[in-house]
């Protein structure tokens, strides 16, 4: 499967023969970013939505389904398991009520954590299952880089992609991605446009990658 970046949680997931999945869409003109171009099949949502027939997505076309609540999906043979979590115990937090996306694309399962400000819980660890490729945010301003470290230890994911963070033409506030590498010991990171990644194939230790912009 393939995975690209357009910025802060939005990434677009896709594999032969399986629907299109793209994460959490923003407004281009708030984000000062570009969505992706071509069809969408799904939409995941890390913001609760009660109704997910009530959901527009501007800027993308082809949308059929959108998964914005806890609940087991399968869609055109994509698994997805999503989890009901809080994104921080503070208020005034960028995110109160959020929901964390594990999709599975044919034994390929990425967890998408969505603006999750704090370390998960047990349960929502053991909910969430096994995770190859890990999306989680390392640039909400008031992220700790200790949390966002003991979170990967916890899933345990083959894979790291950080989101979230400060990028070129980004119009909203967030962190440099350079406290989160400090804190995993990484000086010299993997950048990559693409990340693809195959069913059984299991790194010897965690990788963290990071995706450049589309």
């Amino acid at each position: 499967m393939e995975i690209r970046w357009y910025g802060l949680g939005c990434f677009r997931l896709s594999e032969r023969g399986y629907p299109v999945v793209v994460t959490d869409p923003f407004s281009e003109d708030e984000a000062g970013l570009s969505l992706p171009r071509g069809g969408v099949d799904v939409v995941t949502s890390s913001a609760l939505i009660d109704d997910y027939r009530s959901a527009s997505w501007p800027g993308l076309r082809g949308v059929t389904r959108t998964v914005a609540s806890p609940g087991e999906y399968e869609i055109g043979g994509t698994f997805i398991t999503s989890v009901a979590a809080t994104g921080s115990e503070e208020p005034g937090s960028i995110v109160s009520d959020s929901v964390v996306h594990a999709i599975n694309y044919d034994g390929v399962v990425v967890c998408h954590l969505g603006a999750l400000t704090r370390t998960p819980t047990q349960s929502q660890v053991e909910a969430i299952g096994r995770v190859d490729v890990l999306l989680i945010p390392v640039g909400i301003p008031g992220t700790s880089p200790a949390v966002t470290s003991e979170t990967i230890s916890l899933i345990e994911p083959d894979i790291v992609v950080p989101m979230h963070y400060e990028v070129p033409g980004l119009k909203l506030d967030r962190l440099p991605v350079t406290g989160f590498l400090k804190e995993m010991g990484i000086a010299q990171p993997t950048l990559v446009p693409v990340l693809k990644v195959t069913a059984g194939s299991k790194p010897e230790e965690i990788q963290i990658i990071l995706l450049e912009p589309q």
